[in-house]
């Protein structure tokens, strides 16, 4: 901001912040891939995108159930789901985190954040031993009851994540809906509307990775759904759920490309 108003006041110092802003080295692609793969969700957001593309082949009959090839796709969907538990071990900590570190101004952000970042804290944190009983350490017989806890404490955490990120998104559009008034005004005076301009497009930006996050908290809260209901009931088909699991891990995949 202050670098933007520094350039309208002066042509050297304009030289100069280009200068330093070419000077900046921009990551290629094999670096980016690397700073992408060294993250746990870099990782786990491609084994998500591996094991959904499986479900979607084995629930849409591509390959014939009698075919051996069918028995390995379903052990290898059952391989990387069992994986991407162990992705998730300590991983309630950053909802701790995210918790201590909201912007909580009224009660209502308060019992919002506490049903998003509580319930979705809970679930990573069950998971863990969901894990354990997959892989043989804890008693399989509880791994039901486990799995239950977890697909309920995920779809009230949803809940909680849906309701913050409307009401963000309606903030969003405020904001957008006073920088486009105020772009309109000072083109009307001849005043120049660089500054505002540049916020309306990162404002934008912000607003279409808001709404794909939403999308996101929605297919995997229909996920969460099928699984409370073992899978019975509408909206529960094979596929249609594959699909949301794919729609979820395209768009994790690409917010966490763009954080990298």
């Amino acid at each position: 901001m202050e670098h933007h108003q520094s350039d309208l006041s002066s042509p050297l110092t304009k030289t100069k912040t280009k200068t330093i802003d070419e000077s900046i080295p921009t990551k290629d692609f094999l670096t980016h891939l690397e700073a992408y793969l060294a993250k746990r969700d870099g990782v786990d957001k491609l084994l998500k995108i591996s094991r959904y593309a499986t479900k979607i082949i084995l629930s849409s009959d591509a390959v014939p159930q009698t075919h051996p090839f069918h028995r390995r796709l379903k052990s290898f969907e059952s391989s990387v789901g069992l994986s991407r538990k162990a992705f998730r071990l300590g991983k309630f900590v950053q909802d701790v985190n995210s918790f201590r570190s909201a912007k909580l101004d009224s009660r209502q952000d308060i019992i919002l954040a506490i049903i998003a970042y509580g319930g979705e804290g809970l679930y990573y944190f069950v998971e863990q031993f969901v894990w354990l009983a997959k892989s043989g350490l804890i008693d399989g017989k509880h791994s039901r009851d486990l799995q239950k806890i977890s697909a309920w404490a995920e779809f009230i955490g949803y809940i909680g994540s849906i309701c913050l990120k409307a009401r963000d998104l309606k903030g969003i559009q405020k904001d957008e809906t006073c920088l486009v008034s105020s772009i309109q005004i000072g083109v009307t005076r001849g005043d120049p509307t660089e500054i505002e301009e540049q916020k309306l497009k990162k404002l934008k930006e912000k607003k279409l990775l808001k709404k794909l996050s939403l999308v996101q908290d929605l297919a995997d809260g229909l996920m969460a759904v099928a699984d409370i209901r073992d899978g019975k009931g509408r909206l529960s088909g094979p596929l249609l759920l594959a699909s949301a699991g794919m729609l979820s891990a395209i768009i994790s995949t690409h917010k966490n490309w763009l954080s990298c």
